[in-house]
């Protein structure tokens, strides 16, 4: 892109490239550790809800406008940021399972209302289907919706949504 604009400034895209650059990917050690919260919010603007709204105290952001910094050795992966990040831009990725699958945490605010057990269309941040996955947890807050689902492990780091059919 050479313009010295981000990539993502000019599709509206983040990539896990992106995100590594700006220092919102946890280490690949503590990705393997259990489920971790990851913000792709490259935005410096006056928000902090994530950061009051943390149980753990994990999410800090320097001054009044910054980006959501994660003390990956305080986050549990309980997914309470998820809930309450109104750009809806909060995941939760657990790699640490053995097998073939992970689980990935993402708000929705759709219908219908995703349910445990439910098999859905699996949703890449560029909003195109890259595969099916199984509801394994979902609770609301606030009308979010935030659903844990069961997908390939090759697909953590890039299912950012889900479409429930009905």
């Amino acid at each position: 892109m050479g313009s010295g604009v981000p990539p993502y400034k000019e599709t509206g895209i983040i990539t896990v490239e992106e995100l590594k650059r700006l220092g919102l990917m946890p280490p690949e050690e503590r990705l393997a550790r259990g489920p971790v919260a990851i913000p792709e919010c490259p935005e410096e603007i006056p928000c902090n809800i994530c950061v009051v709204s943390c149980p753990q105290h994990a999410i800090s952001i320097e001054g009044i406008k910054g980006l959501p910094r994660i003390d990956w050795d305080k986050c549990v992966g309980c997914g309470v940021c998820v809930a309450k990040c109104p750009g809806l831009a909060i995941f939760v990725v657990d790699l640490s399972k053995p097998g073939e699958y992970a689980y990935v945490t993402v708000p929705h605010e759709f219908l219908p209302a995703p349910k445990v057990g439910d098999v859905v269309d699996l949703l890449s941040r560029e909003g195109k289907v890259v595969g099916k996955g199984e509801v394994v947890k979902a609770w609301e807050t606030n009308k979010t919706w935030v659903v844990t689902v069961r997908v390939p492990k090759e697909l953590a780091m890039e299912v950012r949504g889900i479409w429930v059919r009905k």
